[in-house]
């Protein structure tokens, strides 16, 4: 197990302690706190086999102190979504390390889900309390950040290059600054448009598919409530005890009615009441942001100037997109923001020399 193996468990129930001191659910609170503890094991029983003094246990990491902060202000949701691809990350090596060993798998020992649901079985919860949890467990704020972060990162990089490839063309400063703002525009409008759509379409299914499961909740719900005990039990819960959690919660209809919907058809009707025209406007802003950044030089100089200010200024934002990524991939951050500075420069190079080539064939 490497140093950095066990780093990842010390931050892991770092995260866990985090999230049961905010928790206001005291069940889930409790939830966490084991969480927290379970992985303070592992990281002890990683450090007794490498020879690690446990005296010496590390500290959280800078990253896990910043995804604390940045909890602080975007949510503590944002701190769970970064925990459960951790989870999900660790539980596969596992595997995969288990299966070029022809060992059997324990699924306790690899699956987020298998521990929390080992969790819930030894405090005796209900149904009702198991929902509970479905809702917070599912309802991750990490997805809007990271789409703050990509869709910057797509208008940094479409914008650059085409900057680029206009100014190998021609070296005026005020054609090229008219073509990235048109770039910008143009971009910016195009993805507000994607988004809209995406987001109508994807609610419009979504609600025919809930109405299609609330009819048939009303004309069976023998049968629904079969298919509950069925989810429960696929969930690791014994038959009886699924049963007695089903009988429970097909006493509140509504929330029933959520589970069936989430379960089935993998739905989250809370995700639905989000507005596709705001939607369509943040993916606007946050393109704009990203495409703005390599025009910027372009509102003072022209010529090589400008070209190299742009591209220096590129260069550092796409690092710090590519950094910022690491709060999520756990990577290191000089690494992934290299990378991403690097891969676009490559574009923005290749364009530009096209531009080149197409000025000299005109000249």
């Amino acid at each position: 197990m490497k140093k950095s193996s066990i780093q990842t468990e010390v931050d892991t129930s770092y995260l866990y302690e985090v999230l049961s001191k905010k928790e206001k659910d005291p069940i889930i609170a409790n939830i966490f706190s084991q969480m927290s503890e379970i992985e303070k094991g592992h990281a002890r029983a990683f450090m007794k086999k490498e020879g690690v003094d446990s005296s010496q246990y590390p500290k959280p990491s800078v990253r896990a102190k910043m995804l604390h902060g940045f909890g602080k202000i975007f949510g503590y949701n944002l701190i769970l979504g970064v925990v459960l691809d951790t989870e999900k990350s660790l539980s596969n090596s596992i595997i995969q390390i288990k299966r070029k060993r022809n060992q059997s798998s324990s699924i306790s020992d690899t699956s987020h889900v298998t521990i929390l649901r080992n969790i819930l079985n030894t405090n005796k919860v209900g149904g009702a309390d198991v929902a509970r949890f479905e809702k917070r467990h599912r309802s991750v704020g990490g997805n809007a950040l990271r789409a703050a972060v990509l869709g910057g990162n797509d208008g940094l990089v479409s914008n650059f290059s085409l900057v680029m490839g206009i100014a190998g063309v021609m070296s005026g400063q005020k054609e090229v600054l008219l073509t990235g703002l048109a770039g910008l525009l143009a971009g910016a409008l195009s993805m507000a448009l994607g988004e809209w759509i995406s987001v109508k379409s994807s609610q419009e299914l979504s609600e025919n598919q809930i109405q299609l499961e609330k009819e048939e909740f009303e004309t069976s719900p023998e049968g629904e409530e079969k298919e509950l005990v069925l989810i429960y039990i696929a969930k690791g819960i014994p038959e009886e005890q699924a049963k007695k959690m089903a009988t429970e919660l097909m006493k509140n209809k509504d929330q029933a009615q959520q589970i069936l919907i989430k379960e089935e058809l993998g739905i989250n009707p809370e995700e639905l009441k989000g507005s596709a025209m705001v939607a369509a406007l943040s993916s606007f802003l946050l393109f704009a942001i990203g495409a703005i950044i390599p025009v910027i030089p372009f509102f003072f100089w022209g010529g090589y100037k400008a070209i190299i200010a742009s591209s220096i200024l590129s260069a550092l934002g796409l690092f710090m997109i590519g950094a910022f990524i690491t709060m999520f991939t756990g990577k290191n951050i000089l690494f992934s923001g290299g990378r991403q500075a690097l891969f676009g420069l490559i574009a923005a190079a290749i364009t530009f020399g096209i531009g080149k080539l197409i000025g000299v064939s005109i000249v």
